[in-house]
Formats: structure tokens, C-alpha cells, sequence
């Protein structure tokens, strides 16, 4: 008897890729790549991003007054933790308004090449790494330009990051602001005592009047605490700052008085 074979059943076949199906097909490796481009993309958009803000906000304190800095942020929260008095004095004073002795004084002391450096003093540090070498004391070697930059835009520490972003900060303001406008805000924003910024407050809380009429005493006993304006006081100054004042009022004279300001005017 023959055997009947069953034609109900179906019989599926195994669908065939083509060979254009498996070049199609991402790999394991495609989808890694393509991740980390999508990262690498990602990463390169916010850098963008910040270093556009970074030239809005050049440009626009060309402009405005710096009424606050990180600096004074640091200070205020460091006195909220420790329970102390945190207000800041702090008042923007228009540069033509501030006595031309304090421009002076705090050139003399702090950076005698500002009207001619483009924002470094590379002599200066020069002299400062061979002295750090030698194992003798270190003497800081920032310009004017370069403490802008530090308190305006930056914060209060001695990493290679904060120093690589206060190179870029500082040729930018030098050629966006100019030294007038560079000497103008360290006027305003350099920390002159404990909670005080400026010359304008700092004549008010020590001398009890205001910077526009200042001598070469009162100017260079103010420039002569900003090294470290918290240790030192302009109000009961040691002796070593009575002694710092009065060479930095021979380095006033030496520079040729507010004559030399004109370079900067």
C-alpha cells in the first residue's frame, strides 16, 4: 500500500541576506564609534558655547561697572561660615574720579612696565622661577593685567587651570578693554582690606574721605598692603609697611610722578 504524504504542511524557508544586507548592518564597533562621536560632538558644542559667553562678557565690562567678582563671593562665604561680619564694601568709582596718586602708587608697587607689556612681565618672571630654583623667598611676578583677569573672571587658587584660563583672560583684556580700562577696574575690584575692595572704600573706611583727593602717603600705604590685604592694615600699619610705603613713594618719584600716567591717559 503506498504511504500518503501529508501536503497540509508548510514549509518556511530560512530567509537569505544578501550581501549588501550585512554591509548595512551596524557592528558592535560602528555603534561604539559612532557614540563617541556623538560625545566628542556634544563636548565640543558646550565649549563653544562657553567660549562665546567668555567674549560677551568681555566685551560687555568694557562697558559696565564690576560691581562684584569672585573674589568677593569667596571672601563673603568664607566670613558666613566662620559667623563673621560679611558685608562687602565695595563702591565703583569712574576712573577720572580717583586721584591720580592711587593709579600711581599701586603701578609703583605692584607693576612698574604696565603702560608697555602686552599683560605678562616676562622679565619679571624670569626672575621669579630662578629665585624659586634657588630655593629663596618667592616673589610673586602677576601684572596688573593678570590680577584683572584673576579677580574679575576667575578664582583664587594656583592650579595649572586657573593659570591657563588667566593667560587667556588676560590677552583678551588687554586687547578688548585697553590699559586705561584694565587700570580702572583693578582700582575698583583689587581687595585694599578684610571685606573692603577698592580705593574708593578704602580711602573712606581708613582716611574717612573719598579717592578723588588723596596724597602720595595715604595712596602708597594702600598699594603697599595689597600683597596680602587681609595680614597687613592700612588703618594701624607695622613697620613694615610704614618702610614699604615709603620706598614705594621713592618708586612714585622715580617713575616721574602722575607724568608718567600719561602713557595710560
Amino acid at each position: 500500500m503506498a504511504k500518503r504524504v501529508d501536503t497540509s504542511k508548510t514549509y518556511q524557508s530560512t530567509p537569505r541576506t544578501s550581501k549588501f544586507d550585512r554591509i548595512n548592518r551596524p557592528s558592535a564597533s560602528n555603534k561604539k564609534g559612532g557614540s563617541f562621536r556623538n560625545v566628542m560632538r556634544f563636548l565640543g558644542k558646550v565649549l563653544l558655547y562657553v567660549w562665546i559667553s567668555t567674549i560677551v562678557a568681555i566685551v560687555l565690562l568694557k562697558f559696565i561697572p564690576v560691581y562684584f567678582t569672585p573674589t568677593m563671593a569667596a571672601r563673603k562665604i568664607d566670613a558666613l561660615l566662620a559667623g563673621e561680619p560679611s558685608k562687602i564694601h565695595s563702591q565703583w568709582t569712574p576712573y577720572k574720579e580717583i586721584d591720580r596718586n592711587c593709579a600711581l602708587a599701586v603701578i609703583a608697587s605692584e607693576d612698574q612696565v604696565f603702560p608697555d607689556h602686552m599683560g605678562f612681565d616676562f622679565k619679571s618672571m624670569w626672575q621669579a622661577v630662578n629665585n624659586n630654583m634657588k630655593g629663596k623667598r618667592i616673589k610673586g611676578a602677576s601684572t596688573i593685567s593678570q590680577q584683572v583677569a584673576k579677580n574679575v573672571f576667575l578664582w583664587q587658587d594656583r592650579s595649572y587651570l586657573r593659570k591657563g584660563l588667566e593667560v587667556y583672560f588676560t590677552l583678551m583684556i588687554e586687547l578688548v578693554w585697553g590699559k586705561k580700562r584694565i587700570l580702572e577696574v583693578y582700582l575698583n575690584v583689587a581687595e585694599t582690606g578684610k571685606m573692603t575692595f577698592g580705593m574708593e572704600e578704602a580711602c573712606r573706611r581708613f582716611y574717612n574721605h573719598s579717592a578723588s583727593e588723596v596724597s602720595t602717603t595715604e595712596a602708597a600705604r594702600i598699594a603697599a598692603c595689597l600683597p596680602n590685604p587681609i595680614r597687613f592694615s592700612v588703618a594701624n600699619p607695622s613697620g613694615y609697611i610704614m618702610k614699604r610705603t615709603q620706598a614705594i613713594k621713592r618708586q612714585m618719584s622715580g617713575l616721574g610722578g602722575k607724568k608718567y600716567l600719561y602713557k595710560i591717559d
